[in-house]
């Protein structure tokens, strides 16, 4: 599971994202009128089965044709992975992530690729227009890079895992990565087409980019960059964050690459202007072996699984 296909075509934005990570640093602002519901030991929510209408006429090309899909009923955690569970499972494990170990030595590698870190992305400049960048000492305890920690952040969505460590903490927990069905399904929650994220009032009712991509993230949601999962309305399913926030990783292959599987739901880090991908028919291929700072996860089972001690 190499990293260094997608880390080839870094400054040609390959990564699905709309967004400033040097605004990340910035202080979130609370978003007006609002409050994060306390959703620590939150149990799994029970979806039933059911026949919709997968995909969409599509606004990219993979996201269509529409064809009718059918799902038995699951059990889907009613929020994204959070640093803090994240953080009990290395505990209870010492697990290291990939962005943790020395990746792998490649000929022609530069040698910022081969010390452990991840894929950053960086509002692009005169003098370096790239949005990738590969950062050395990026990982889940510092998303951005060392300067930045997850201390204070412990119940936003976990990120920087790839595929392999998604698959790690679900075997430890007893769940499963959803299927691209599972995971679409409850995110339309018995809707066949969702409109755009905002109220009666204009106001933006999930955690994406507001304002022009890439010059400046507006904030008009309350945050430049990830939210605490449970601080936005829930879907008709109770499930909170299924579009906006990060992206989610699902079990279904697919991209131009062989090592790539399909990420939903969008992230912080796509605007209307550029991507709009914060739809649940939207999808993006991501290499398995690489993670970066808006992707995380969440999980299913065939029965409900209680969170870990």
């Amino acid at each position: 599971m190499h990293r260094w296909g997608t880390l080839a075509l870094l400054g040609l934005a390959l990564l699905a994202g709309c967004g400033s990570q040097q605004e990340r640093a910035a202080k979130p602002t609370a978003q007006s009128g609002s409050s994060c519901a306390n959703l620590v030991d939150a149990p799994m929510v029970a979806i039933p089965g059911g026949s919709f209408v997968m995909g969409d006429n599509p606004l990219y090309r993979e996201e269509g044709p529409p064809h009718t899909v059918s799902v038995k009923p699951f059990w889907i955690d009613a929020h994204e992975l959070t640093n803090a569970e994240f953080a009990a499972f290395v505990k209870a494990t010492g697990y290291k992530t990939m962005a943790e170990r020395p990746p792998p030595r490649l000929p022609g590698a530069p040698p910022e690729m081969l010390i452990p870190g991840s894929a950053v992305f960086t509002v692009p400049s005169h003098d370096d227009p790239r949005w990738w960048r590969w950062v050395v000492g990026a990982q889940w305890r510092h998303p951005s890079g060392p300067a930045e920690s997850i201390v204070g952040h412990e119940h936003e969505p976990v990120v920087q895992i790839a595929y392999e460590d998604a698959e790690a903490y679900a075997r430890w927990a007893g769940k499963q990565l959803p299927t691209e069905a599972q995971w679409e399904y409850a995110a339309r929650a018995g809707q066949r087409a969702l409109p755009e994220p905002v109220d009666s009032d204009g106001r933006p009712q999930a955690n994406y980019y507001q304002g022009v991509f890439p010059v400046r993230d507006l904030g008009l949601d309350g945050y430049r960059g990830r939210a605490p999962v449970g601080c936005f309305k829930p879907n008709a399913f109770g499930l909170y964050d299924m579009i906006g926030n990060v992206w989610e990783w699902t079990n279904q292959p697919g991209g131009p690459q062989g090592d790539m599987h399909v990420i939903k739901g969008g992230s912080y880090l796509c605007a209307g202007n550029y991507c709009a991908r914060y739809r649940p028919a939207a999808r993006q291929f991501q290499e398995r072996g690489l993670g970066t700072d808006h992707i995380g996860v969440r999980f299913v089972s065939d029965h409900p699984v209680p969170p870990r001690p």
